[in-house]
């Protein structure tokens, strides 16, 4: 279950005063006017392990009018039980309820979600206090708080760990690596790439420190070694010596058979992949389906571009190499031709280098220390979202059957390879094209060169109560609430 907990009610009831009073910091602004928060504004609690949402105001457009407030409402609440493991819904202890609060309640109790009742400006005598008109909501033992002064604070964090339940211990996967450990790499590829030129290439090098083979693994030969990087540090890696991967229908022999699986199976045992092209030959279909199995397996990819001096001797010869003009100049067009046909890596590091002459190849091994530095990253989630709202700006999702898809919030949930959750109207409406300007938006953005980028997308709840057959939940399109969601979502856009 996520752990994110959403502030939700009528606006003016003091619920980004009780955001910046749980975050113990001012981040959210306090204001008597309604509508002042028009953002999704987001803190980490720290102490209970949480992510804590203020939803107070969103696609509120500071219109006063009681439309106007009951659309910024209800996107607040559709919001929240799409993405909130648990909802705070705050009402205004001094004014008593309103009409917005007894929808907000009936919407809330339909989600079927977990909701605590928190009965705000609660700092006078009980006489002043409207408690008898919060049980009514139907919504279980109303928690009495002063955001101003804190009153029921210390009440009001117990209730919410308490239902969040203790923090899961972060998976193995997630654990960033340590200096000590060694960065693990093979090269994948064709046969005949030159592979095996590169691995001796490395292993015989001045810079490197060979390590004693330990011996062989069922599936590949590990071969420990140390590299001293361009800041004069040292750093061990392990390279997985792997056959070539012929296409399955090309294999001709069961020994060939087990060697494909073997090698792939070494991509998923390794930190960093280098994808072996030929520099004459370009990428082949074949090169395009083996970088499909590594990104498959979530792991970021070094495009390595060997037999460069064959390049190089060709325009040393009188005559060059037709049609291009020099080697950068057949340099850019190959980089361009490879991106075109592996546009699902976006922005792995390219690097043209020779097993033969030995060129370029310490910044081989330069880019994947990097790149290993990168898959740790946490990307702050304000940030995050401030980056996926330019990014939707600048080229909104294209609009499919008259809606188009909208992302409400996104948050980081892993590291190799990064994952977010996005928290969205409906799922099916992410067209692959617009998911691949997403995830080359956020590598661009974040400096996320070569690293694969997962959605899990989470969409609104289509089924808000069970049917009456078997336990089964009806169409959403007969929910009047979503229909008319949908129907707001049409003329918006």
């Amino acid at each position: 279950m996520s752990r994110i907990v959403a502030i939700v009610g009528r606006p003016n009831v003091g619920k980004s005063r009780l955001f910046n009073r749980l975050a113990r910091k001012r981040i959210s602004i306090v204001h008597d006017q309604p509508g002042i928060t028009r953002d999704v504004i987001s803190a980490e609690i720290a102490e209970g392990g949480y992510t804590l949402l203020d939803t107070g105001g969103i696609g509120y457009k500071g219109v006063d009018t009681p439309a106007a407030l009951t659309k910024a409402s209800e996107q607040q609440v559709d919001f929240a039980i799409t993405a909130a493991s648990l909802i705070l819904f705050v009402v205004d202890g001094l004014s008593g309820l309103s009409a917005l609060d007894e929808k907000i309640a009936q919407m809330l109790r339909k989600s079927k979600k977990m909701v605590r009742l928190v009965v705000n400006k609660a700092d006078f005598g009980d006489e002043k206090v409207a408690l008898d008109e919060a049980y009514r909501l139907g919504l279980g033992e109303p928690l009495r708080v002063s955001a101003e002064h804190g009153t029921g604070e210390a009440d009001l964090r117990d209730a919410i760990l308490a239902a969040l339940g203790p923090v899961a211990a972060e998976p193995a996967s997630a654990t960033p690596k340590t200096a000590e450990d060694p960065l693990s790499f093979c090269f994948i590829g064709r046969p005949n790439v030159g592979k095996s030129s590169l691995s001796n290439r490395l292993l015989k090098s001045d810079r490197l420190i060979v390590s004693e083979v330990p011996g062989t693994t069922r599936d590949a030969i590990e071969l420990p070694f140390d590299f001293i990087g361009r800041d004069g540090k040292s750093y061990p890696f392990k390279l997985v010596d792997t056959a070539g991967i012929k296409a399955a229908t090309k294999l001709a022999s069961p020994v060939e058979y087990f060697s494909r699986l073997r090698s792939l199976d070494a991509i998923k045992n390794t930190d960093v992949v280098f994808l072996v092209l030929d520099a004459l030959e370009g990428v082949t279909q074949q090169d395009k389906a083996i970088a499909g199995e590594s990104i498959k397996e979530g792991k970021p990819i070094v495009i390595v571009v060997n037999k460069w001096d064959l390049v190089q001797d060709a325009f040393k010869r009188q005559g060059g190499f037709h049609p291009y003009k020099s080697e950068r100049d057949y340099r850019e067009k190959y980089e361009k031709a490879l991106f075109d046909r592996l546009f699902f890596t976006p922005g792995s590091p390219v690097i043209f280098v020779s097993a033969m002459s030995g060129y370029e190849i310490d910044r081989m091994l330069n880019s994947a220390v990097k790149l290993n530095r990168t898959l740790d990253k946490k990307l702050p989630t304000a940030k995050l979202n401030q980056v996926i709202g330019f990014l939707t700006e600048r080229t909104p999702p294209p609009a499919i059957a008259g809606r188009r898809f909208r992302i409400y919030y996104a948050t980081q949930t892993g590291n190799r390879p990064f994952r977010f959750r996005i928290f969205c109207n409906r799922e099916e409406k992410l067209t692959e094209q617009y998911r691949r300007y997403l995830e080359a938006g956020l590598v661009e953005q974040f400096d996320l060169a070569g690293c694969p980028i997962f959605f899990d997308l989470v969409g609104k709840p289509k089924d808000e109560t069970r049917g009456s057959r078997g336990g089964g939940k009806p169409d959403a399109g007969h929910d009047p609430k979503w229909q008319e969601a949908e129907k707001r979502e049409v003329e918006e856009d």
